[in-house]
C-alpha cells in the first residue's frame, strides 16, 4: 500500500465521461444525472483499509442526500488480476455488506480513473447541478487509528453548499488512501509510487 493524496483536479471542471457497468450488468453514466442536484463520483474499491474505515459513514451520507437530490456513483478502478478482492464478483458481495445504495462501478481500464486524475481511495468529486466540480477532497478527517469519529463533515458542507448554490467553503483538503492499483506499465504521470510520509 502507497498512502497518496488526492490530486485535486481544478474546481470547475465539467465531469469527465464515462459509460461503466454497475454491478447488476448495467452501464452507467454522467448523463444519466442530468436531472439530479448533484452528483458524487467516489473512487473506493473493496480491500483497502482507508475505505473500509468510511464505509459506514459513506452508506449513511450518500442514502441522506440521495433523498435530497445529490445522486452517488461508486467507482472501483484496481486491477483486479494483482488485487483479487476487488474484482466484479466481489464488488457485489463488498456492496451488499456496506449496504451501498447507489450504482458500484467497474472501471477494467481504468480509463475513468485518469480522466478524473483519481489518485487513490477513497477519492471524492462532488459536482454541481451543472456537472461542474465543486469539491474534491477528503471525507473528513477521520482515518484509520486516528481515533476521529468518522462525521462526513467536510463533504457534508460541500454537498450543502451544492443544494444552496453556494460556493463550498476553502481550503479544501486532499483525501489520503491507498494508492489505486494500477495495471503494471498503465500508471498515469501523477502516480506518485513513493506516496506521502
Amino acid at each position: 500500500m502507497v498512502r497518496t493524496a488526492s490530486t485535486m483536479l481544478p474546481l470547475g471542471t465539467p465531469a469527465p465521461s464515462f459509460s461503466l457497468p454497475d454491478t447488476d450488468g448495467n452501464l452507467v453514466s454522467p448523463s444519466d444525472f442530468t436531472n439530479s442536484r448533484g452528483l458524487l463520483v467516489i473512487f473506493l474499491c473493496n480491500h483497502c483499509p482507508y475505505v473500509k474505515h468510511v464505509a459506514p459513514e459513506l452508506a449513511r451520507l450518500t442514502a441522506e442526500y440521495a433523498a435530497k437530490g445529490i445522486a452517488t456513483v461508486g467507482i472501483s478502478s484496481n486491477d483486479v488480476e494483482n488485487y483479487p478482492d476487488d474484482s466484479p464478483e466481489k464488488m457485489i458481495e463488498e456492496k451488499a455488506a456496506q449496504g451501498y445504495d447507489f450504482p458500484y462501478l467497474y472501471d477494467a481500464d481504468q480509463a475513468a480513473a485518469k480522466a478524473y486524475r483519481a489518485a487513490c481511495t477513497p477519492d471524492f468529486f462532488l459536482f454541481d447541478g451543472e456537472l461542474k466540480l465543486a469539491y474534491r477532497g477528503q471525507l473528513d478527517d477521520s482515518r484509520p487509528k486516528n481515533d476521529i469519529p468518522l462525521s462526513g463533515s467536510d463533504l457534508r458542507d460541500a454537498m450543502d453548499a451544492v443544494l444552496s448554490s453556494a460556493a463550498v467553503p476553502e481550503p479544501q483538503k486532499p483525501s489520503i488512501g491507498c494508492n489505486i492499483k494500477w495495471k503494471p506499465g498503465n500508471e498515469p504521470d501523477y502516480f506518485n509510487s513513493a506516496g506521502i510520509g
